[in-house]
């Protein structure tokens, strides 16, 4: 079983920046894509970044070039730099991974989800 921790969520001031990361542990065999949804009460999970295993980043309209998606191989982990935030961004912000197990079925982790407000 493979699981994700995440950290790096908080409350910033509008303009402010943050950087959350996701880990996994467990028993890993290979990692495919990995990204980030967010989602605020009463409203639809929205997908935000994604990253998959060749290194393609894609990203939400709403991101607008404010947000970095990058991950180490290394360290089995993800990150997600949030730039120029705005209250509109306020959400808690899910991690995902993609992983392959050693017969090559794939199934995707989730983090536990952190809040990230952004106000005055």
């Amino acid at each position: 079983q493979v699981q994700l921790a995440e950290s790096g969520g908080g409350s910033v001031q509008p303009g402010g920046s943050l950087k959350l990361s996701c880990t996994a542990s467990g028993h890993i065999v290979r990692i495919n894509a990995m990204g980030w949804y967010r989602q605020v009460p009463g409203r639809q999970r929205e997908k935000v970044a994604e990253m998959n295993s060749g290194g393609r980043r894609n990203y939400a309209d709403f991101v607008r070039g404010r947000f970095t998606i990058s991950r180490d191989y290394a360290k089995n982990a993800h990150y997600l730099q949030l730039n120029n935030l705005t209250p509109e961004d306020t959400a808690i912000y899910f991690c995902y991974q993609d992983h392959d197990d050693t017969s090559g079925f794939g199934e995707r982790f989730w983090g536990q989800g952190m809040q990230v407000t952004v106000s005055l």
